[in-house]
């Protein structure tokens, strides 16, 4: 299967509540690679490589609430053509 990255921004209430911590969890259920970091505006950036449909549950999962004491307001994505796949699921 080919590998697919996209690149999600989450609004809402997602830092200092375990969002990171949570999202890296559930990636890494799905065997997704990439990252969840905190941006200045109080959003998080979160970048989903693996199988289609692997990603598709991740945004699935973000889009129904992602981890229990975050507040999710809005998800955005878009597909993204890393130069390199990352190896792992980090939070940064």
């Amino acid at each position: 299967m080919p590998i697919i990255c996209q690149r999600v921004w989450v609004h809402g209430r997602v830092q200092g509540v375990g969002f990171r911590y949570g999202t890296r969890l559930e990636a890494q259920k799905h065997d997704l690679r990439g990252y969840a970091k905190n941006l200045d505006d109080g959003s998080v950036e979160i970048l989903a490589c693996g199988e289609a449909q692997q990603v598709a549950s991740l945004l699935a999962w973000l889009k129904g609430g992602g981890p229990g004491r975050a507040r999710i307001d809005k998800v955005l994505s878009e597909p993204w053509h890393p130069a390199t796949v990352p190896q792992g699921f980090t939070t940064g």
